[in-house]
């Protein structure tokens, strides 16, 4: 909006909070319709983000036959949208279309190692299929695309409740409960703050490369390291509890970049330090700390 561009929002307000969006409502270049994709719908535009789906285990698991259908239906109707109106269409993807992956790091040439009957496979198997979607609209009809694969991502305006490992390490932190570590804490992930992101998508929605392109920070940390670092940035005293691994929870995830950068000029800048600040400050002014 801030470059000239007008903006129509759909959100079924699955996971989504009409607070994070509260400040464009009366501006003349937002539209808020309240919609889920599964549904068909009829606009006119010239770029599509195609951003729905649950993304944490929490909430992609609560129903997952519905997250089959959001990533399987919503991408089909928001792809025949793109062919109508002529309009560039971009997936958000995912790092999880890897699985638990026996390459380490990720390029986009990895293929993956998905199981199609576990209880991550809703997202990571819903995810793929979008994928082989959207390139099958552009093999066949010619829709201009482009697949973002995206990776941990974190900062303000998280859910406190949605089960990702940062908001989880931080509101037990700051509410003064144990920092509880799923596994060994040995399980590598890496963290991309939510503003290098977005500039990510930006730039791959204005250049001439379908992708997929991965998305990410490549500095990996163990979720030990993680939990320690958030835990001094609240309170040193603060105990560390292990619990078991869940179930196809994957031990490494680390993207390769190359690709973003040479094809977006894109790399991430802001520090994982600088970012838990922003984010830990967020949900103290949450939680009314």
């Amino acid at each position: 909006m801030e470059a000239g561009e007008e903006v129509i929002c759909l959100d079924n307000f699955f996971t989504g909070r009409k607070e994070n969006i509260i400040q464009w409502i009366h501006n003349p270049r937002f539209e808020l319709i309240r919609h889920d994709v599964t549904k068909p719908i009829q606009l006119e535009v010239d770029k599509i983000w195609h951003l729905a789906c649950p993304a944490s285990p929490v909430s992609y698991q609560y129903n997952p036959i519905k997250t089959s259908k959001t990533n399987f239906l919503g991408t089909y109707n928001m792809l025949g949208l793109a062919r109508r109106v002529k309009a560039r269409f971009l997936l958000a993807s995912t790092s999880e279309i890897y699985g638990n992956p026996e390459v380490h790091p990720q390029p986009e040439t990895y293929k993956g190692a998905v199981n199609t009957i576990g209880l991550r496979s809703c997202y990571d198997e819903g995810k793929r299929i979008a994928e082989t979607l959207t390139y099958d609209y552009y093999r066949m009809h010619g829709i201009d695309i482009r697949i973002a694969r995206i990776f941990n991502t974190y900062g303000p305006r998280m859910d406190q409740s949605d089960g990702r490992v940062i908001s989880n390490f931080v509101v037990q932190g700051l509410k003064n409960n144990p920092i509880t570590i799923y596994g060994d804490g040995s399980q590598t992930r890496s963290f991309c703050y939510v503003d290098d992101l977005i500039k990510g998508l930006i730039k791959l929605m204005g250049c001439n490369h379908t992708g997929p392109i991965n998305l990410g920070n490549t500095e990996e940390f163990t979720i030990k390291q993680l939990a320690e670092m958030i835990r001094s940035k609240i309170d040193g005293n603060i105990k560390l509890v292990n619990k078991s691994l869940p179930e196809e929870d994957p031990l490494q995830r680390q993207p390769i970049i190359s690709l973003a950068k040479k094809e977006l000029d894109w790399e991430p800048l802001i520090s994982i330090d600088d970012g838990l600040d922003r984010t830990i400050n967020y949900f103290k002014s949450q939680l009314m700390i």
